[in-house]
């Protein structure tokens, strides 16, 4: 058996499990094992991207988790980052506009 930690963080809390899992167990089941769509109903793991210390796993029934592995859990992004600089950047441009 091997330590594993997931973590997931709503808009309103978050959650840290560790969790033992067998050696050789995938992303996916150490997700179902750790019980954390039990905490956060809404919380679809089929299709939410799921990363290892930051690092985004691409294939989540292949990947196999390690000793001490943080399996985070990521929510989709309320506003697009590019998009807010870019209106940020139009909103400034028109405030220097008015005080010509």
């Amino acid at each position: 058996m091997i330590e594993i930690e997931v973590v997931y963080a709503s808009a309103d809390r978050q959650v840290l499990r560790i969790c033992r899992v067998q050696e050789g167990t995938s992303v996916r089941a150490a997700l179902v094992a750790s019980g954390i769509a039990d905490v956060f109903p809404e919380l679809d793991l089929a299709t939410c991207p799921v990363g290892i210390f930051g690092k985004v796993v691409a294939d989540l029934d292949n990947q196999v988790v390690q000793a001490a592995d943080r399996l985070e859990i990521y929510r989709p992004l309320l506003a697009d980052p590019k998009e807010i600089r870019r209106l940020r950047a139009a909103k400034a441009a028109q405030s220097r506009q008015l005080e010509k």
